[in-house]
């Protein structure tokens, strides 16, 4: 009796780490707190004070300060949101919509410069993968938004990419 027991209850947490497992296995959400939409402002007061892009991991295999260019800045730091994070792990190439890439601009001297963003929204932009585009400067003032030709003249160079430069998405 007391085996079928311990059967039973190996076989309840086997049951449950599985079903655990595969919670982490799904692309995840941004909860609690809703995402913005395309707008500007409302994008800028999430990443800083909602949700600080801060807390969020490092696109993987970029550290802190790695070799940029422009029109972004000398040197980078490239923060991604949970989607994003899933986005480059699962391997299909294409980030998931409310994946969100913040990227810290730096001069020569590494003094911070501008906060560029690129943020998923489906049904956005379809033509440019459909991508909103923000820019904000050191102190978090709007520079450029939406659907922003410059950057989305550079980043078609990567349109295989799905618009990204900072790694390979497959």
């Amino acid at each position: 009796m007391k085996t079928v027991k311990l059967l039973l209850a190996a076989g309840f947490l086997l049951v449950l780490f599985s079903f655990a497992f595969a919670i982490h296995e799904t692309q995840p959400a941004e909860t609690q707190v809703p995402l913005p939409g395309a707008d500007a402002a409302k994008l800028y007061d999430y990443l800083t004070r909602q949700k600080p892009y801060t807390s969020w991991e490092l696109w993987p295999g970029k550290g802190k300060f790695y070799k940029g260019s422009q029109p972004h800045g000398e040197f980078l730091t490239t923060y991604v949101n949970e989607a994003a994070l899933f986005g480059i792990k699962d391997g299909k190439g294409v980030m998931p919509e409310s994946a969100i890439i913040a990227k810290e601009n730096y001069g020569t001297d590494k003094k911070f410069a501008a906060l560029t963003v690129m943020y998923k929204i489906k049904g956005y932009n379809p033509t440019a993968g459909n991508w909103f585009w923000a820019k904000y400067d050191g102190s978090g003032k709007v520079l450029a938004s939406g659907k922003v030709e410059a950057c989305i003249a550079c980043h078609a160079k990567k349109k295989g990419n799905d618009y990204l430069f900072s790694g390979a998405m497959k």
